[in-house]
């Protein structure tokens, strides 16, 4: 039994409360680890570990602090192995998937940042022959940060780098859910030196860890990755406390695949943007929308793709598709497909619970799901269900799919599928989504800004928008 504990002030601490919340493996369905029930005097303990830390922190030279956070992205990689098999053991997906993308990522993330901050650039503007204008951006002051459990350390670094490099301190909370990889990190920070009370992590439940993060009077600014419903709550406390929000929050993503599309590369990629991390990705592409004419042969090998996907223990290194990250999430999976059904959609594979044999028998596994039949508003294709379940539907017009794509009350991401560049233009004009790929997806310059429209989020993450988002502008005017 793994006893994971807070992180504040630069040392590893239990709970105030001395309470613990059990945490499940998905995989084998059963407790492997223990978290801290933490409230808010832990999370009061963090906030005045920031403020003491913050004035070093922010006056640090640029270099010293792109040095430290170097360190820990270069102790990430030594701990490859390790920190791969525990965000499996912790979320259920497939190591091979860890090893390849999650940790990776993670010290991507912060070598991103640790670096693009010396040339984080600020603006002078010569006012005629009368003034001088200049614009300075300093770190905003101690920021909140709240990451989900589908990719734990690969979002919480997302979020915590461009604070850190920015010269903020950080209170942050994992998901209680995933809170491993973020405790094995935090041991990191320490190894690597990283000043006491620049980063301190707080672990336990939303309402009572993340809420005093959200309305702490002293945490300026609030990083959120999560779903709406969540989003709108942290909203409605930030809001009238006037706090600088950033919300990445869900998607329902539309797919769409004209009949001109290079076909290999349309299929095999939109098996993979439908069924990687289990669908338990934001930028799935849930939604999928064919061109009438290849309509049917499209469901045939696509269907006939994703039969053959080995659904099983994420150690298994030929499994595709590991467990779903909860017993309840599992239940709200399979509920959807139900739904399906009784609005009538036909499942084409998949619609059902896996027994896998093995120390897995009890783990949360579902079949990958494929389901046509369905009108483009029904629930199944107007709410996020964050599994492995994808809808495919057809379409005749560029008009008839853009309406459907354009449907939902999120705007994510979309992927576009045709070799027309004239109608590339064309359609990713008239998508309303943040984020859209064509030919390609998942693919990720981490200069560009990440985020959605309507009620997938407000702001953007990545680049310049990050470090923007952590810092205050000052223009300041020289009358000569």
């Amino acid at each position: 039994m793994v006893t994971i504990l807070n992180y504040i002030n630069g040392k590893l601490v239990g709970p105030n409360s001395g309470n613990y919340l059990e945490n499940v493996n998905p995989a084998i369905g059963k407790v492997f680890s223990q978290l801290p029930d933490s409230d808010e005097k832990d999370v009061q303990l963090a906030v005045d570990a920031a403020q003491a830390a913050y004035n070093d922190w922010s006056a640090m030279a640029v270099e010293k602090r792109q040095a430290i956070l170097l360190k820990i992205a270069d102790l990430i990689d030594r701990d490859l192995t390790e920190l791969a098999l525990a965000e499996s053991e912790d979320q259920g997906k497939p190591v091979k998937l860890a090893i390849a993308v999650d940790i990776p990522r993670a010290s991507a993330n912060i070598r991103f940042f640790a670096t693009g901050i010396q040339h984080f650039a600020s603006e002078a503007h010569i006012t005629g022959n009368e003034a001088v204008n200049y614009t300075t951006r300093t770190p905003i002051g101690i920021a909140g940060c709240i990451s989900p459990w589908n990719l734990p350390l690969y979002l919480f670094t997302w979020k915590i780098a461009p604070a850190l490099a920015a010269g903020c301190t950080v209170v942050a909370k994992p998901s209680e859910l995933t809170p491993l990889t973020a405790y094995l990190f935090s041991k990191l920070c320490i190894e690597a030196g990283l000043p006491k009370g620049v980063l301190n992590i707080v672990h336990g439940l939303g309402p009572k860890v993340g809420q005093a993060i959200v309305e702490h009077p002293q945490i300026p600014a609030i990083s959120f990755t999560g779903g709406t419903v969540t989003g709108k709550r942290i909203a409605a406390t930030a809001a009238p406390m006037f706090k600088k929000l950033s919300l990445e929050l869900g998607g329902k993503n539309p797919n769409i695949i004209f009949a001109d599309c290079n076909w290999e590369q349309a299929l095999s990629t939109s098996v993979l943007s439908s069924f990687s991390n289990q669908g338990e990705i934001c930028l799935c592409g849930s939604r999928i929308f064919v061109e009438r004419p290849v309509y049917d042969r499209f469901v045939s090998e696509f269907t006939n793709r994703v039969k053959s996907l080995t659904v099983g223990d994420p150690l298994d290194e030929k499994v595709k598709i590991g467990a779903v990250n909860s017993e309840a999430h599992m239940n709200k999976v399979l509920s959807y497909i139900i739904l399906a059904q009784e609005e009538g959609g036909k499942i084409e594979c998949g619609g059902e619970r896996i027994t896998v044999e093995g120390r897995c028998a009890n783990g949360y596994f579902i079949a990958p799901t494929v389901i046509t039949g369905l009108p483009y508003d029904c629930r199944t294709n107007q709410e996020e269900i964050f599994g492995p379940v994808v809808t495919i539907m057809p379409f005749d017009t560029e008009e008839e799919v853009l309406q459907y794509a354009n449907s939902t009350t999120y705007g994510l991401s979309a992927t576009l599928w045709t070799e027309n560049l004239t109608r590339t233009h064309r359609v990713a004009a008239q998508l309303k989504s943040g984020i859209v790929w064509v030919n390609c997806w998942l693919f990720r310059d981490l200069r560009t800004p990440f985020g959605g429209m309507k009620q997938s989020g407000v702001g953007r993450e990545g680049g310049w928008e990050a470090m923007r988002f952590f810092t205050e502008t000052k223009n300041v005017c020289i009358k000569l």
